[in-house]
């Protein structure tokens, strides 16, 4: 293949295209953002004083274990920010629990992880885990 204008462009055409893939591929989706804006009721989220442990990869995307802990949270809300209805559940705490639990969720493929909790002096925190699925949870 000889190197002429007509293919220098489609080179940099594609590999411009496929830099800002990545990009798109992790972004939070619209639902995401409502779900997040209903939980906290608009309020800011800060990073951090939650814990949420997630596998990098996960060989099936039907069961991937997750564990979170957030101490002194009144309820933790799970997002799997790529799946086709993102909300995975909501766990409620009263005074005298330690606010942690552990579950298995269904990706739909390659995903954040978010889990989003309101403290008891009503403050918001998040954390976020990407995860690796090599086989679809999801139809996929």
């Amino acid at each position: 293949m000889s190197l002429t204008r007509r293919n220098a462009l489609a080179l940099g055409s594609a590999s411009f295209v496929v830099t800002l893939l990545p990009l798109n591929a992790f972004a939070a989706s619209d639902e995401t953002m409502a779900a997040i804006k209903s939980f906290t009721g608009g309020s800011a989220v800060s990073e951090g004083g939650i814990s949420l442990t997630t596998p990098e990869i996960a060989e099936n995307g039907n069961t991937v274990p997750i564990q979170f802990s957030a101490s002194g949270a009144k309820r933790v809300m799970i997002l799997a920010d790529g799946n086709p209805t993102p909300g995975v559940g909501t766990f409620n705490f009263g005074e005298l629990s330690d606010a942690s639990g552990s579950t298995r969720i269904r990706l739909a493929g390659t995903q954040n992880v978010i889990a989003l909790a309101e403290m008891a002096d009503g403050s918001f925190a998040q954390v976020a885990k990407t995860v690796k699925v090599t086989i679809g949870g999801c139809g996929g």
